[in-house]
């Protein structure tokens, strides 16, 4: 398992060059490598970021000083529920995901990155504003189910930001931050749009959970029947390759490997589902009664495979080098995800259901073949995507992502701060290695994740003042949040 890494550069603790840490990431990443069929390094080796056949392994982040280029074009993928672990170099023995993989190799490998919520709209909120989902009406839907919530048009975003410093936008994909009339990406700062408004839709049909037909192009729905998957791999194929005259940001969202379980030729099962929607099953899209830990492996290649074919148009564009590509999932991995060794998945705020595997990859300014173990999430993103893009975040809109920019380009170490998350009924906050949460029992636990990331040594008894700090902490930034509509 490829989970447990190193800090950037020698282990300030210890003074040793390679410390407990990035010794348990080379452990880790012999493991993950051997499942797939790679002959992995020794650790003497990975502290060098060579193995002894002489292919470069993962060494701790170090910044590449001293490199320049003009701001970059920016990709940010994201995958749909995919699990922390449900990519071969995160470990799943059973998911071959080349393309994500060589990605992560060709940058950076983030182990300890979360999302800004558990579930696809709050964490949408955090990505696109920058801010706790908790800060904005349509952040508090968990997620958004019908028409009454959306991000309000008002609101600045990634893409306005960007956009007003130069940037050309588009967004394909998943939206799934409101509906129309009132709340679309083209009233929140994309200049494009192509994909579905929902949560869900099945993959052929693009029926939405209530039956309606959700693929658009703008505001104007768009007609195609062909599988989902393809069919934005070809739209942000084309998008890429473009002959742009600015630097663009592309937010591709795919919907893989989301319910329903329907790969690419299941034409039977879409019929089925398809049937049962317009027949007035609420839940046919949910598929409670599909899926399989095969088909999922079979969705999830699929992604990888898709993400392969644009980062290919990429390269033939020529622009592959002045180009930050991210990859991320939006939340934990949900039925048939492989999340090991993490407990909890979807909507919960276990470590199952906010870390997720992300990538990032900018051969112009950052060194490939690097893990980094920094305890990031969604709202960072956006900070650090604005500052390498020259935009300015709104000062009435303040962030609570922090930039990762000086991290990345200069080797600046970051201030330790607390990475916060509140969803209905669950609570956690996470400082340093140490994480306070608060699931639906209603009792208070304390997990040390350097020495126990599946939380099951709960040390609250062992350090009452600890827990005391983490839980006063987590209130303060509650108090400045909107509250839940009362009966939620």
């Amino acid at each position: 398992m490829t989970s447990r890494n190193s800090n950037a550069g020698s282990d300030e603790r210890s003074g040793s060059p390679l410390s407990r840490r990035a010794f348990t990431t080379a452990v880790g990443a012999t493991a993950a490598t051997a499942a797939v069929g790679i002959q992995a390094a020794a650790p003497a080796a990975a502290a060098s970021g060579t193995a002894s056949d002489g292919v470069a392994r993962e060494r701790p982040f170090r910044a590449a000083r001293g490199k320049h280029s003009r701001r970059p074009n920016i990709l940010f993928i994201l995958g749909d529920d995919l699990g922390w672990a449900d990519l071969s170099s995160y470990g799943a023995p059973h998911i071959r995901t080349p393309n994500l993989d060589r990605l992560g190799r060709q940058g950076v490998r983030f182990t300890d990155a979360y999302s800004g919520s558990a579930t696809c709209s709050p964490t949408r909120f955090s990505l696109y504003t920058g801010r706790y989902p908790g800060r904005t009406k349509g952040g508090l839907a968990e997620p958004i189910a019908d028409r009454s919530a959306g991000l309000e048009p008002t609101h600045p975003t990634l893409a306005s930001l960007l956009r007003g410093a130069g940037y050309s936008t588009a967004l394909i994909g998943k939206w799934h931050c409101g509906y129309l009339p009132d709340y679309s990406p083209t009233r929140s700062g994309w200049d494009e749009f192509f994909g579905n408004f929902g949560g869900a839709l099945e993959y052929y049909s693009k029926l939405g959970l209530g039956g309606e037909y959700d693929l658009y192009e703008g505001d104007a729905e768009y007609k195609d029947l062909r599988y989902y998957t393809r069919v934005l791999t070809e739209r942000a194929s084309e998008y890429v390759q473009r002959d742009h005259d600015k630097p663009w940001l592309l937010n591709l969202n795919f919907t893989t490997p989301h319910w329903p379980w329907i790969a690419d030729g299941d034409t039977e099962a879409s019929a089925e589902i398809v049937r049962r929607i317009k027949a007035g099953d609420g839940s046919a899209l949910w598929n409670a009664d599909g899926g399989s830990v095969e088909k999922y492996t079979e969705m999830v290649e699929d992604l990888d495979r898709s993400v392969g074919e644009v980062l290919k148009a990429l390269k033939r564009s020529g622009q592959e080098e002045d180009t930050l590509v991210f990859f991320a999932s939006d939340n934990g991995g949900e039925r048939f995800s492989y999340n090991w060794p993490l407990s909890g998945n979807k909507s919960s705020l276990q470590e199952g259901g906010i870390r997720v595997p992300s990538v990032l990859r900018w051969p112009a300014r950052i060194d490939g073949h690097q893990v980094s173990d920094l305890p990031v999430f969604s709202p960072d993103w956006t900070a650090t995507l604005l500052e390498l893009g020259g935009a300015r975040p709104d000062p009435a809109h303040p962030l609570d992502g922090v930039s990762l920019a000086g991290y990345l380009l200069r080797g600046e170490t970051p201030k330790e701060r607390d990475l916060f998350w509140r969803v209905r009924g669950e609570r956690a906050l996470r400082r340093g290695d140490w994480k306070y949460y608060r699931g639906q029992s209603g009792t208070d636990q304390l997990f040390n994740l350097a020495d126990d990331q599946r939380e099951q040594a709960d040390r609250a008894v062992a350090e009452p003042e600890r827990l005391a700090a983490l839980r006063a902490s987590w209130e303060r930034t509650d108090s400045g949040l909107l509250p839940y509509p009362t009966g939620s």
